[in-house]
C-alpha cells in the first residue's frame, strides 16, 4: 500500500468515527454536537477524495 491509499484509509476511518458519534450525540438528543461530528465526517471524506495526483489543464489560447 503506498502512501496516498494510506491517507486516504486514514481519512475515511475518520469519517467513520465522526459518523458514529454523531449518531451518538443524536440519540442523546444534542442535535449540535451531532450536526458537528457530520460536518467534521464530511470534511474528511472530501479531504480522502483529493488524496493522489491532481490533473491540471492547461487552456491555450487560440491564435
Amino acid at each position: 500500500m503506498n502512501a496516498s491509499q494510506s491517507k486516504r484509509e486514514a481519512f475515511l476511518r475518520t469519517a467513520v468515527n465522526f459518523f458514529e458519534s454523531a449518531g451518538i450525540h443524536a440519540q442523546a438528543g444534542d442535535l449540535k454536537a451531532s450536526a458537528s461530528c457530520i460536518l467534521k465526517a464530511l470534511d474528511q471524506e472530501r479531504r480522502a477524495g483529493v488524496i493522489g495526483p491532481q490533473v491540471l489543464q492547461l487552456i491555450k489560447p487560440r491564435g
